[in-house]
């Protein structure tokens, strides 16, 4: 498609039309400019572009989910959130339609999937005139274009300016999709804005998108590193999405069409380690009845991720140095050598390479796992991105609890951007679960939108510092006085390294790994202390 034919369908000045053809080899940029342009020239308060969810595979009209794109005038949360078709029937109708825009009348019952989501100084909730646009490229669905107003009204007299703009999103849409192919099948790097903004990988739990400079970095180096067959080291905080990272270098490597195996070696029994890893023969230990594949194999032409790796024993890391090294195993009990073809990918919350000046991780290992390393940021360091994550959460929240909308209010934005988030994104996703939760309880929605507040998600600002709500709310007490036993120092001290065993198992649920780290032990250190007092057998 040629560049002048793309504009040529709306009048726009000539500095607007040369703005949106630079921008063209940039769809990050290119959506915004397109949205700004189109708020400027058209009566509404909100503009947005979605895209179906699969990329350039494209979707059927009605079905599947609308991933936004760039929103003018929505709430920052929005771009996170995911509409599901068939949850939102304003946007069900609107991508199915095919004759040109379709503007919904006064009054229509069905729930506009932006209610609450303007931002209107008079607390305006609901939407009054909605009209939106089909788009395709190729023959193919591609997306819808929305437009809103909170006045009724407000797009009389406008249709065949919207037609305009619609079919010059449409064509911008069909100039970037065909470059993208090009550059593909040039073997260039040109589609890259593109994949990381609008094609997310399928199945992952929240879209790992973010549009900070730390997010946009990391996105641009996994999609870098993905299609070699590096083993790569995922760095990071507890609860910062680090197996979302490890699935995402798996769909966008060579591999995507084999198996990605999950291993969770902190949840591995230390009798049973090897075995899972590797495998095992029938004979080989007592309760081993049948020959066994090991998760080695069982990723054999995929990839095999190794979570919390810093967990595994130093007599499995020896055994697993082969492996890594040359994709060679050994079945527990057996003598024959196993070639598997698997691309390692490892994560972890620990700092392993203290570890190894420590001597609880082997040296030879962690070299090889660390060929390519990747930090995921924390929540705190992404910006504005934990509103787009928030988005998520809401609509999610909002399906299950059967509202018409659900949304954060003015001051709770504030509150999440200024809270340090130390559980990171899972502790965001709880936040948000149980405030809608008390929110529900607490007071009606307000025409079915529910708007949750700072004390609804149960962060409060302190001086200085951050604590959840309900532990500011506990009164101080004096520390008890310390009481002695009457037992000799030695039976003294096995006491209190049993309560203190205890007591951290429990904190942890059991977890022995988790329980040894708390402690400032090694996981072996910790079992044989355990047995010495009668607390394992």
């Amino acid at each position: 498609m040629d560049n002048e034919a793309v504009i040529s369908t709306t009048s726009l000045p000539l500095e607007e039309a040369g703005a949106l053809l630079l921008a063209l080899d940039d769809p990050a940029r290119l959506w915004p400019l397109l949205l700004d342009l189109m708020a400027r020239h058209l009566p509404c308060d909100a503009c947005a572009l979605l895209r179906h969810d699969g990329g350039s595979n494209g979707g059927k009209a009605g079905e599947g989910r609308l991933v936004p794109l760039a929103t003018r005038g929505l709430s920052p949360d929005t771009l996170g959130r995911r509409f599901e078709l068939d949850e939102h029937p304003r946007l069900q109708a609107i991508a199915e339609a095919d004759g040109g825009p379709l503007r919904f009348p006064t009054g229509c019952e069905l729930p506009d999937p932006y209610d609450g989501l303007i931002p209107d100084l008079r607390e305006r909730l609901h939407v009054h005139d909605c009209v939106g646009a089909s788009l395709s490229v190729d023959g193919r669905s591609w997306g819808v274009l929305t437009l809103d107003a909170l006045n009724e009204g407000r797009f009389d007299g406008w249709d065949g300016a919207i037609a305009a703009w619609a079919k010059l999103t449409a064509d911008l849409a069909t100039a970037v999709e065909r470059r993208a192919a090009q550059d593909a099948a040039l073997g260039s790097d040109g589609g890259t804005a593109l994949r990381i903004l609008d094609d997310p990988p399928q199945g992952l739990d929240f879209d790992p998108v973010g549009s900070s400079p730390a997010m946009a970095a990391l996105l641009a180096e996994i999609d870098s590193v993905a299609a070699s067959d590096l083993v790569v080291l995922v760095l990071g905080e507890t609860g910062v999405g680090k197996e979302l990272v490890a699935r995402r270098l798996h769909a966008r490597s060579p591999r995507s069409a084999g198996p990605l195996v999950h291993v969770n070696c902190a949840a591995l029994p230390d009798a049973l380690v090897e075995s899972e890893l590797f495998g095992h023969v029938r004979g080989a230990f007592s309760g081993a009845v049948a020959d066994r594949r090991g998760k080695f194999e069982l990723a054999d032409g995929g990839t095999l991720f190794l979570d919390e790796v810093g967990e595994l024993p130093l007599a499995v890391q020896a055994k697993m140095l082969r492996a890594l090294q040359n994709g060679e195993i050994q079945r527990v009990g057996s003598d024959r050598h196993i070639t598997v073809d698997v691309r390692v990918i490892a994560a972890t919350n620990r700092d392993l390479a203290a570890e190894v000046r420590e001597g609880r991780f082997r040296a030879d290992v962690y070299h090889r796992l660390s060929v390519y390393p990747l930090r995921v940021p924390p929540l705190r360091d992404r910006g504005t991105d934990i509103l787009r994550l928030a988005g998520l959460f809401l609509e999610r929240n909002r399906a299950r609890l059967g509202l018409r909308n659900l949304r954060l209010s003015p001051a709770a934005e504030r509150r999440m951007l200024a809270y340090p988030w130390p559980g990171n994104v899972r502790e965001l996703e709880h936040a948000i679960g149980r405030g809608a939760i008390r929110a529900r309880v607490a007071r009606p929605p307000d025409g079915g939108v529910l708007t949750l507040t700072p004390a609804d998600l149960g962060l409060e600002q302190g001086e200085g510092s951050f604590v959840p709500s309900a532990t500011a709310m506990l009164p101080s007490r004096p520390p008890e006085p310390m009481t002695l036993p009457d037992l000799p120092l030695r039976d003294a001290v096995e006491d209190l390294e049993r309560r203190m065993i205890r007591e951290h198992l429990a904190r942890h649920d059991g977890n022995w790994a988790q329980a040894a780290r708390s402690l400032g032990l090694d996981r072996s250190n910790l079992f044989r202390l355990a047995r010495r007092l009668g607390l394992r057998e």
